[in-house]
């Protein structure tokens, strides 16, 4: 085999290995970005559930207050005769 055989032989298994480096370094980057968005994902779950049972919460103790000092029927107020 000559020297420029060699050479090109040696370039492109070196150019190879680097492309096959440089996809795998890229796939793990992605891997680790997606991972992030989960689990940003994950936390605005909780936080948004976290802000839906303080107003619950908060609902809850405006009826309470409310059922106290306001009589309260359980039947709906009769709609007859308005339009």
């Amino acid at each position: 085999m000559s020297r420029a055989a060699k050479f090109t032989l040696g370039v492109s298994v070196l150019g190879s290995a680097l492309v096959i480096w440089g996809v795998h370094f890229m796939q793990q980057q992605e891997r680790e970005t997606m991972f992030q968005g989960v689990l940003r994902d994950d936390e605005r779950r909780k936080e948004k559930r976290r802000q839906r049972e303080e107003e619950l919460q908060r609902s809850l103790q405006k009826r309470e207050m409310y059922e106290r000092v306001q009589t309260v029927s359980s039947r709906a107020p009769d709609t007859e005769g308005h339009s």
